[in-house]
């Protein structure tokens, strides 16, 4: 019988030692034959290390000199790990005991499998989806993403309505298993973005490379989430639209790029005035601080950006429509109701 595929959990912390007390212990119980648990400490000012060698000598540690953010700290961190199958864990997810075998075997089955998500429930709601992925993350054709059980901020109960693995357009950073020889040969993550959207760069990138990405909601996370940042943040709000953009950029060619930019410009605009009318100065200033960094960044930092190595792959879990059309005129608050059921 085949050796079973090894596999390495990081988590990447920040002053987390809160969370690393809270939830390593479910991480700790997993039931797999062949993983091994490591956190790679983004220097951290708590006692975050201390209590860990303390408190878990099971656990390797890996530590940064300085904060790289999500992006650095786990290009960082995945030069350390040699294992099959790396799964990229926050520090504020509970997992099922269970959670690793289903999601291995997926890999195991198909070798051109780069990436898998499990399904995202909100911790505080077991019955509900969580904002940072849902059941599997998908893209819209300028560029905003949305989830299998989550459209903007609106999150669906979890009925088992999304429960056959399928491929999608990206996989969530809060708990993402990737290939790691893959995640290596695609350059990793892009350390420009520090944070926010670099997972779906990073699977767009995979997909152009020829790779596959996939769910799987037979393993299951419970995610607290904005355990970093809330999403009214306004530093959250200028790394989303600028990343975004920036991916954009990046991953679209030709015409396409031009085309669906402008758009892009357009809708933001109209985002950025709403929230203005509204009240919202902060909110306008962070989408239009982003816009003018991302022509910051096409004139200067371009070469601090990681491109696709290859353009010729095929692209799924993309919808070939306005996901802000569908949800805010037409009112479709459901996945499903957007992108149909499955012929």
């Amino acid at each position: 019988m085949a050796q079973r595929s090894s596999v390495a959990v990081v988590i990447l912390n920040w002053n987390g030692r809160n969370y690393l007390e809270r939830f390593l212990p479910s991480v700790l119980s997993s039931k797999y034959e062949r993983y091994t648990v490591y956190v790679a400490d983004n220097a951290s000012t708590d006692d975050s290390v201390a209590f860990l060698k303390q408190q878990f000598p099971s656990v390797k540690i890996l530590i940064n000199s300085h904060n790289d953010g999500f992006a650095g700290g786990y290009n960082w961190a995945l030069q350390f790990i040699s294992e099959d199958i790396t799964v990229l864990l926050n520090s504020d997810v509970e997992v099922d005991q269970n959670w690793l075998e289903p999601a291995v075997k997926l890999f195991e089955d198909n070798e051109n499998l780069a990436a898998v998500q499990p399904k995202i429930i909100d911790y505080n709601n077991k019955s509900r989806f969580e904002y940072a992925g849902a059941c599997g993350g998908w893209i819209d054709k300028y560029g905003y993403p949305f989830s299998k059980g989550r459209i903007f901020d609106e999150l669906e109960m979890d009925h088992g309505q999304y429960d056959q693995s399928e491929p999608i357009f990206w996989a969530s950073g809060a708990a993402m298993f990737v290939r790691t020889e893959v995640f290596k040969k695609c350059n990793g993550f892009d350390y420009f973005f520090f944070a926010h959207q670099e997972e779906i760069d990073l699977c767009w990138r995979m997909q152009l490379a020829g790779f596959q990405i996939q769910s799987c909601p037979q393993s299951v996370v419970f995610h607290i989430g904005g355990g970093t940042l809330s999403k009214d943040n306004p530093r959250k709000v200028f790394l989303n639209f600028r990343n975004n953009l920036i991916m954009l950029f990046k991953n679209l060619q030709g015409f396409d790029r031009i085309y669906i930019l402008l758009i892009r410009f357009a809708l933001d605009a109209i985002s950025a005035w709403k929230s203005l009318i509204q009240g919202k100065s902060v909110y306008f200033t962070a989408i239009a601080k982003a816009h003018v960094a991302f022509f910051g960044w096409i004139l200067f930092h371009q070469k601090e950006s990681v491109f696709p190595i290859k353009n010729d792959g095929t692209i799924q879990g993309k919808f070939n429509g306005n996901i802000v059309w569908q949800h805010f005129v037409l009112g479709k608050k459901r996945f499903s109701e957007i992108i149909g059921p499955k012929k």
